[in-house]
């Protein structure tokens, strides 16, 4: 059984009433992975934007294992002292992380984000010597397409995870840096700016079933199997 753990933000967790680009992956991986798979992590809700808090609600397929580790304005700098335990717990495979935009945006600089994904990687890898990692670089937003000092902290911090996966990386634990999503558009892959809608999350989900089945021949290309 190969166990995938989502790791991430707003964006990752989703709020009442979306898919998600975990939904959308999963969806995906049913049709184009050949072995058993499933997603694990100690978390298992949506957000709820107006009670500001997570909730339970349903998701609409109730096979869809809606484990996680995401979380609505948490970023490295949160989930770098939660990823050890969480790996442990759910014996995580692969991690698929989108992370960052939040770090930028309250907490840290590019420098300071970096240092954070170095923490996260190490301590999974305590975890589990064998982990493997897909990770998302900060995707376009409406701060940093109105915010020129943002824009050059995202777009830093995106030349430094490429650098520190890069330095990080080994054979036994390989790392993934995932492309951006093709042709991704605020305007008409987002519902404000920031979060997908399903285009968006459709393709943020390629963007890591590409990644995997470029670098280790997982699954099939998201074209042949996504649906609307």
């Amino acid at each position: 059984m190969l166990r995938f753990m989502p790791v991430g933000d707003s964006m990752t967790i989703g709020s009442a009433g979306e898919h998600t680009w975990r939904h959308r992956l999963w969806q995906h991986l049913c049709g184009s992975y050949g072995g058993p798979f499933t997603f694990v992590g100690p978390r298992e809700t949506l957000y709820d934007k107006s009670a500001e808090a997570p909730t339970s609600y349903a998701y609409a397929d109730p096979d869809f294992p809606c484990a996680h580790l995401a979380g609505w304005g948490e970023g490295w700098l949160h989930m770098a002292p939660l990823i050890g335990e969480a790996i442990r717990a759910s014996r995580a495979d692969v991690l698929l992380v989108s992370l960052g935009l939040i770090d930028l945006g309250f907490y840290t600089d590019a420098e300071q984000t970096a240092d954070n994904v170095r923490a996260f990687v190490t301590a999974a890898r305590e975890a589990r010597p064998r982990i493997r990692m897909v990770v998302l670089p900060v995707i376009p937003n409406i701060r940093a397409s109105a915010d020129e000092p943002f824009a050059t902290q995202v777009n830093r911090f995106n030349e430094l995870l490429a650098k520190t996966l890069a330095d990080l990386d080994e054979p036994r634990s390989p790392l993934l840096l995932a492309s951006p999503p093709p042709a991704y558009d605020i305007h008409t892959d987002t519902y404000d700016g920031t979060h997908p809608n399903a285009s968006g999350e459709h393709k943020i989900a390629e963007a890591f079933a590409a990644a995997m089945y470029e670098a280790w021949g997982l699954g099939e290309p998201y074209e042949a199997t996504a649906s609307a």
